[in-house]
Formats: C-alpha cells, structure tokens, sequence
C-alpha cells in the first residue's frame, strides 16, 4: 500500500464559505458633537453597499 498524504485525504477547500464574509466599519458623524461613531459588522460580500447605505 502506497503512503497517504494526510492533506490528501481531507477535504479542505471544498466548502470554504468564509472568503465571502467581509467586516465593514462605518463612521458615522454625530450630529450633536463634531465626534463619529462607528458602526460595524459582518456581511456578505455582494451586500457591502447595501449595509453602507442603512447605516446612516
């Protein structure tokens, strides 16, 4: 019997989800103060511009 790469035997990489998930921070200036605030999270990767818009 031939010798078995551990690597070769896994199946990493194959649902690999992780690279779609971006963090995005937000500031947001305060209207009160000359001060930001900052909002952030988690997201999808194509919903970037979407969590940027309702964040103000």
């Amino acid at each position: 019997m031939g010798k078995v790469s551990k690597n070769a035997r896994t199946d990493r990489g194959q649902n690999q989800t992780g690279k779609d998930i971006v963090k995005v921070i937000k500031a947001i200036k305060s209207k009160k103060s000359s001060g930001y605030s900052f909002k952030e999270g988690y997201v999808h990767k194509d919903d970037v511009k979407k969590f940027l818009a309702e964040a103000e």
